[in-house]
């Protein structure tokens, strides 16, 4: 469903969007496949990092998604948008909250409106493990983004538009990551480590691509997919990273958790175990669901978080996928 169409990514310029690219030009024959960012700066070193000679089906589009009007001109005979842009920084978004609902929230809704007045046929948007049971703002703005996607698909009516959202944790070595902070702090001798008990679900760039490339052909519009993923404990991590070097207990910092969640008791209602993922499905899409040989209730009281998960990672894993990162 890819080759020969046309697939706009916002932010295009970050971790994810640059490894989605690559995959995409790699593996498929798109028509165009459009970088929507707001930073000219890093365009202008994408442009570097993926010649015009060969790749000639790539373009740039400066823009902001809080801007609807932009959006409108951008997603002119798109067929296929990946939304990736956000604010994501929990301490940046603790500090400046407005900012961080005029992009994640309002700019969700903006791509939503422009999506469906445009005709554009699917929209994945990213989502992240702290949109569930929310204690900082970042989630909370989150769990709102996915809340306008879901809901998209009642206002699309009679339009071919779809929206699904696709949730899963963190990402090695993505922008932000704690990896390139305990690869910095390692010089000094010492990690600071938040709590010693902390857990994280983690996942790689390319494991994200690939799951948003599946859910994309999986879709029907009104789902949330999660990725079974591993667990990883952060004390784990530390030894990997930095094996030699001394630790000191810093606490956890505003709007932190102790472990994440990607499917909480409240949603398990609506969710279904369909083989290598969960999808929650929209009330409206139940019965689809419910009548799919490979769909199985995943019952009232599940509950899938980082603490409980069956999958963890060793010490030795996590330094192989930090090395081919």
């Amino acid at each position: 469903m890819i080759n020969g169409k046309n697939i706009l990514i916002t932010g295009g310029t970050g971790s994810f969007g640059k490894q989605f690219t690559k995959t995409v030009l790699e593996q498929y024959r798109p028509n165009k496949v459009i970088i929507f960012s707001r930073d000219e700066l890093k365009q202008f070193e994408m442009q570097y990092e993926f010649p015009k000679s060969q790749h000639p089906s790539l373009r740039y589009f400066l823009g902001d998604i809080r801007d609807k009007e932009r959006l409108l001109r951008a997603f002119s005979d798109v067929d296929i948008v990946i939304h990736a842009a956000a604010m994501k920084q929990v301490p940046a978004a603790e500090y400046n909250p407005l900012e961080a609902i005029k992009t994640n929230v309002i700019g969700a809704a903006n791509i939503v409106d422009a999506a469906i007045d445009c005709g554009v046929e699917h929209v994945v948007a990213l989502s992240t493990d702290k949109a569930v049971n929310p204690i900082n703002l970042y989630g909370a703005t989150k769990l709102c983004s996915d809340k306008l996607f879901v809901a998209g698909n009642a206002y699309s009516g009679a339009k071919k538009t779809k929206f699904s959202v696709v949730r899963y944790g963190n990402v090695v070595g993505s922008r932000g990551s704690v990896v390139p902070f305990f690869a910095k702090m390692k010089e000094t001798g010492i990690i600071p480590i938040t709590d010693e008990r902390m857990t994280r679900f983690w996942i790689t760039l390319d494991q994200g691509v690939k799951f948003v490339l599946q859910s994309l052909q999986t879709m029907t519009g009104g789902e949330i997919f999660i990725p079974k993923i591993p667990s990883m404990k952060i004390v784990d991590l530390a030894t990997a990273i930095a094996p030699n070097c001394q630790r000191t207990i810093v606490g956890i910092r505003p709007g932190e958790k102790l472990h994440e969640m990607l499917l909480s008791e409240d949603e398990a209602r609506n969710a279904f175990d369909i083989g290598d993922r969960y999808v929650i499905a929209d009330a409206n899409k139940l019965e689809y669901w419910k009548s799919q040989p490979s769909a199985v209730p995943v019952g009232e009281d599940f509950r899938y978080a980082s603490d409980t998960n069956n999958e963890w990672l060793t010490v030795a894993q996590l330094q192989d996928m930090i090395d081919s990162k």
